[in-house]
């Protein structure tokens, strides 16, 4: 039986299992993958690619090279929908707060890993290759140095809900640099191109198209986010909203992708556009859009780990690739370190922003394909290993190294939203522990002295043992005294409403909040063993300590860039 079994296993190619399937698998595989690392305190964005390399060429090879190439559709799908959220972060009072901080930080930190890796590749990499051949590499590799990943950030940033300068400054320098980088790779390319016999059109060729690449980018993104800023302004309903967002996100990477210039920064600025021309409609479309994309962004990080073929490394290779990583870090540290204190950056952003730019992906293998397309041959098929062994251990150390500068600088947590507090919060956090009660057997006289003593609309009356009775409210008094004879003896037992709902001290404030909307009622008791009254909770107060945290939570992130470091030099 066994040997059958065997011999129908043998028979069934995993190259040919549905693509469906192994979309199933790797959603499936990468979610469970990044719970298992969220559970170990790493970011979950390494549980995707830890995924992606145990299912794709470097391990089991379910999803093979052929596979990869029929997703890149879906690849540029999923880097538009994150060109467009990180687009959404640049709002007009960010960018003229830190605009000069932001292109100060941009250049030295783009700048300087192109000049250290170039160095560092090029007179290593002269003692195993032809002289021309290594500087050729080593301006290549520079120029993808300088890029940063936009995608891994924005995952570990939403993941711990950061808010603050150095968020800001991160969100603000990944969702630049690779306009940054383009330039730098159109120099490096005309060089290379010069020195290896490559060249391509001459010079002007390669100057010219990459100010059309960036121009052609900012031009098709304006337009199409005003398109989409009118759609906003003309519909409401958050299924078409939602539509008409994808599918302009959509439109605009195809575009892009067929009129040759640069997708990411053509989506990114339709997020500019729509954030800053329709605040209030947007804020909507954007919590609608994060509720969307988490799938989306699990399969693309599960592809680029997917991607990682240990089998094509040789040493020299190896060596290369330490080298670019080396230079890559030492440069992104030199160089953001000094932009954010020339520039004034707080103290935060000064201390922690290098580790939160390790991360490359989208941009980098887009810029080494392009330099394979180029450059054919050795130089090409070089880049292409180095690149891709890069960005998969970049990808796999830089969300911690984000997580930890987030988290240092005191902005983890700060970006709270309402439904975030009702599920994390209790009963027990948010009750009145010592609210005014009434005894069953209170008289009419004390009752109203009571009324006088507080503001409550909503008292809780409870028997001497403590167990909750009924309610009564100053609506229910007034009409008690509209309908009954009020010459007699009146209690509070007389008075009293049945109790409708009511919570434990450990129920979930969603739980409270779906009870007061499914009865309609404004408050609800809360109880212990016994139906012992333990508390009391007004939605007024319910409501007053959500934005009230909020709020809180907001003005401690705001607190965090008021003391900025003064340079004298």
């Amino acid at each position: 039986m066994f040997e059958q079994l065997n011999y129908i296993l043998a028979k069934i190619s995993i190259a040919h299992l549905n693509i469906l399937f192994l979309l199933g698998l790797a959603l499936f595989g990468g979610t469970a993958g990044g719970r298992i690392f969220q559970r170990l305190k790493i970011p979950q964005v390494v549980g995707y690619i830890a995924i992606g390399i145990i299912i794709g060429e470097s391990g089991l090879r379910m999803v093979n090279q052929n596979i990869i190439t029929t997703m890149q559709p879906f690849n540029y799908f999923a880097l538009g929908l994150i060109g467009f959220m990180v687009g959404g972060e640049l709002k007009k009072d960010i960018l003229l707060k830190y605009g000069r901080q932001f292109i100060t930080i941009l250049l030295c930190e783009g700048i300087s890993p192109f000049i250290f890796v170039s160095l560092l590749v090029g007179g290593i990499g002269s003692l195993f290759f032809d002289t021309k051949l290594a500087w050729s590499l080593a301006l290549l590799f520079g120029a993808i140095a300088s890029a940063t990943d936009p995608a891994t950030t924005t995952e570990v940033c939403r993941e711990y809900k950061t808010k603050g300068p150095l968020t800001t400054t991160i969100m603000g320098i990944v969702a630049l640099d690779d306009g940054l980088a383009l330039m730098l790779f159109a120099v490096a390319s005309s060089v290379a191109g010069a020195l290896s016999g490559h060249m391509h059109g001459g010079f002007l060729k390669t100057f010219v198209h990459p100010l059309y690449d960036i121009g052609g980018a900012i031009i098709l993104g304006t337009v199409s986010g005003f398109a989409l800023s009118r759609i906003f302004r003309r519909y409401s309903e958050k299924e078409r909203l939602l539509a008409f967002t994808v599918g302009t996100v959509l439109l605009v990477t195809g575009l892009s992708l067929a009129i040759n210039v640069e997708m990411l920064l053509a989506v990114m600025t339709v997020g500019i556009v729509v954030v800053n021309l329709t605040p209030q409609k947007s804020k909507e479309v954007f919590k609608l859009m994060g509720g969307f994309t988490p799938p989306i962004y699990v399969l693309f990080f599960v592809l680029i780990g997917a991607r990682l073929n240990l089998r094509h490394m040789t040493l020299v290779t190896v060596l290369l690739v330490g080298i670019y990583l080396f230079g890559t870090f030492i440069g992104k540290i030199v160089g953001s370190r000094f932009g954010a204190r020339i520039s004034g950056a707080p103290q935060s952003v000064q201390r922690y922003l290098p580790l939160g730019l390790f991360s490359q992906a989208g941009v980098a293998i887009g810029l080494s394909i392009l330099a394979a397309q180029y450059f054919p041959g050795e130089i090409g098929n070089t880049i292409i290993v180095v690149i891709t062994a890069t960005t998969v251990i970049s990808q796999l150390i830089g969300p911690p190294f984000t997580k930890f500068a987030l988290t240092k600088a005191g902005e983890a947590g700060l970006n709270i939203t309402e439904e975030d507090i009702i599920q994390k919060s209790t009963a027990k956090e948010l009750m009145d522990k010592n609210p005014p009660l009434i005894y069953e057997s209170m008289e009419l006289k004390d009752i109203l002295r009571i009324f006088s003593d507080n503001d409550n609309l909503y008292y809780p009356v409870i028997n001497k043992a403590g167990q909750l009775r009924g309610i009564v409210t100053v609506e229910g008094i007034k009409q008690s005294f509209l309908q009954m004879d009020i010459s007699g003896l009146i209690l509070a037992h007389d008075l009293m409403e049945p109790v409708i709902a009511k919570a434990t001290v450990e129920a979930p404030i969603s739980e409270v909040n779906e009870l007061l909307d499914r009865y309609n009622i404004e408050y609800l008791p809360i109880v212990g063993q016994d139906d012992k009254l333990e508390g009391f909770i007004e939605r007024k107060k319910l409501n007053k300590f959500i934005s009230t945290k909020i709020i809180e939570l907001h003005k401690q992130a705001d607190s965090l860039g008021e003391i900025r470091h003064s340079y004298s030099g």
